[in-house]
């Protein structure tokens, strides 16, 4: 319960230092990452109503940029804010290095965050493929070659492929972990991100 209510409480403090409004402060890239973060649970949840995954998963798309209202706009808005979450971390990394942010005490935190980029950079991979156009196809088809390529890799990849690198089986966990596993596993990591931060006092004046 103390994760959750340190979680809440950092996205919505009871007070804040006029000084600490400045966007100058930390940039604001930790929190625009979270933004992203939310624009993609909310569109990728609208998108779900859509997007058939396996052999239909291109014709949906088409489906839903032709025949639905809004349909572009709410793909493309899932799109660009993918593009941005990675843009933001990207960022928010160069700002830590440059910072010294990972140093202790705050080393632990420095490494949950470089999980959650994997995480994030990954799971932007994943609904890159789930387009099923001629270029995901083939970045499907490379990527999964990556993971074949080392011995603890090599675990990812039999996890996901399991019928052929295009099957219809393999898609489905693809999609499963694009939309449950991964993106739950990334809350989870942001939560105890934000928790660290919240008791390393002195970090965020305001706190």
């Amino acid at each position: 319960m103390g994760l959750i209510k340190d979680f809440i409480e950092h996205l919505f403090p009871k007070k804040i230092r006029r000084d600490n409004l400045k966007i100058t402060y930390t940039l604001c890239l930790g929190g625009l990452c979270f933004l992203c973060f939310f624009v993609l649970l909310i569109s990728g949840i609208l998108l779900t109503f859509y997007y058939e995954p396996g052999d239909r998963g291109y014709n949906s798309i088409l489906l839903l940029e032709s025949s639905v209202f809004g349909g572009i706009f709410l793909r493309s808005i899932h799109r660009y804010a993918s593009d941005s979450l990675l843009i933001f971390l990207i960022l928010h990394i160069i700002r830590v290095i440059f910072q010294g942010a990972y140093l202790p005490p705050r080393s632990t935190n420095w490494l949950t965050g470089c999980v959650l980029f994997l995480l994030c950079f990954f799971e932007a991979y994943l609904g890159y493929v789930l387009v099923q156009d001629q270029v995901s196809i083939w970045a499907l088809k490379t990527g999964m070659e990556l993971l074949n390529f080392t011995f603890l890799t090599r675990i990812i990849y039999n996890l996901i492929v399991v019928d052929g690198v295009f099957g219809e089986l393999t898609f489905t966990r693809i999609y499963i972990l694009h939309i449950i596993i991964i993106p739950f596993l990334i809350l989870i990591l942001c939560s105890m991100h934000i928790y660290k931060i919240r008791k390393q006092k002195g970090i965020l004046p305001y706190i």
